[in-house]
């Protein structure tokens, strides 16, 4: 965008007549231009209606984070697809997910709904509950322990703390909880801690931690904000990588079909081990395990991408169409078939995540790189 043509949304914006998709073009021009200064107070040649613009924007990113942030654009501008949001600012789009099957029936023929909130919870028993169709309350319950269903997409494990820890004979029972493809769910674990659990991933988790470890077993990705606990460490074991924390917030990306165990911290701190090496993460830092072996690599990343499932949101940054096609075939539930080497094409952009997906396929067609085919649930790349 020219700065003429950001001065015409200027104008617009002052008037109060600029669209959502004007509104993410200038918010976006101004972290451009401030990419190119790399000062975190914005362009220096600002008029007054812009610099409240530019104040709005640096209100909801972190202050720390603005020269990081907006290097980070300026090295990717050249080469995205800038994919505007039909609801408001990429920043504040937070919507959570229902499943809606009225509304499913009324889609297109040639179209397909986002996923939801739905997964299952399997018991020590081997009983399965379909979490997405019981009713809130009571789902299991014993003398120690009550399962309750508080509202759509969240499970709650509350332990009697009137009952001491002695009189549990033996080892808790262990739950499971699984989301398929197209679905994401919220548990709070009876410590306190809360998983975000992203779609086809499952988490195995005793009911009560009576052992000197808080341990679960995670297959996908997860996000945890760890209850605080000095003298019982909370642990999550994930195809071979072992994360250890006593209280903090972290990302945790263990998909079977990547080459590598992605942890990201964003409060706290966190230890991991894999293949007899051990590495201490800081916040904003990400430790990577590859499965050929090779030592933990770790670095800085942008939190907000890694962050951007739980939030509402895609995010791609310089992403190859087949990460990015991994995504949404967990999400929407589809398989994905490249024609002529497709696989390698790069994109960036942010768009809600809640949107049917045409709207984001016909995003990515905008950049006349590649078009797309949608059968049934079958999404065929092409040139």
């Amino acid at each position: 965008m020219t700065r003429e043509q950001a001065q015409d949304l200027l104008n617009k914006n002052k008037l109060g007549q600029c669209t959502a998709e004007e509104q993410v073009l200038l918010d976006r021009w101004y972290l451009r231009e401030a990419a190119k200064q790399e000062a975190p107070d914005g362009p220096e040649d600002v008029l007054e209606e812009e610099r409240l613009i530019w104040n709005r924007i640096l209100q909801k990113i972190p202050e720390d984070n603005n020269i990081r942030y907006f290097k980070k654009w300026h090295s990717i501008a050249a080469a995205v697809i800038l994919i505007c949001l039909s609801t408001g600012t990429y920043f504040l789009f937070k919507k959570p997910a229902t499943c809606n099957l009225t509304a499913k029936n009324q889609l297109l023929k040639n179209d397909i709904a986002p996923g939801c909130n739905k997964a299952v919870l399997t018991l020590a028993n081997g009983t399965q509950v379909m979490l997405d169709d019981v009713k809130n309350g009571n789902i299991s319950q014993n003398a120690n322990i009550k399962v309750n269903k508080t509202g759509s997409g969240v499970l709650v494990y509350h332990f009697n703390k009137n009952i001491s820890g002695k009189n549990i004979a033996g080892p808790s029972e262990i739950n499971t909880i699984t989301t398929p493809r197209g679905g994401q769910y919220q548990i709070e674990l009876e410590d306190g801690t809360k998983v975000w659990l992203n779609a086809a991933s499952s988490i195995k988790f005793p009911q009560v931690f009576t052992d000197k470890n808080r341990q679960v077993e995670l297959s996908g990705e997860a996000y945890f904000e760890v209850a605080k606990n000095k003298t019982k460490p909370f642990i999550v074991k994930a195809n071979g990588t072992q994360i250890q924390v006593f209280g903090t917030h972290f990302n945790v990306n263990a998909y079977t079909d990547n080459s590598s165990i992605a942890t990201t911290l964003l409060e706290g701190s966190v230890s991991m081990t894999y293949a007899g090496t051990k590495v201490m993460l800081k916040p904003g830092q990400q430790g990577v395990t590859s499965i050929t072996g090779l030592p933990i690599k770790t670095d800085f990343v942008d939190t907000e991408e890694v962050m951007a499932w739980k939030n509402g949101l895609f995010i791609f940054h310089d992403q190859s169409i087949a990460n990015i096609m991994k995504q949404v075939s967990r999400w929407y539930d589809v398989d994905i078939e490249y024609q002529d080497g497709t696989q390698n094409k790069e994109f960036g952009g942010t768009i809600s995540k809640y949107k049917n997906i045409t709207e984001l396929l016909n995003n990515l067609q905008l950049t006349q790189t590649i078009h797309y085919k949608l059968e049934g649930r079958r999404v065929i790349i092409m040139k």
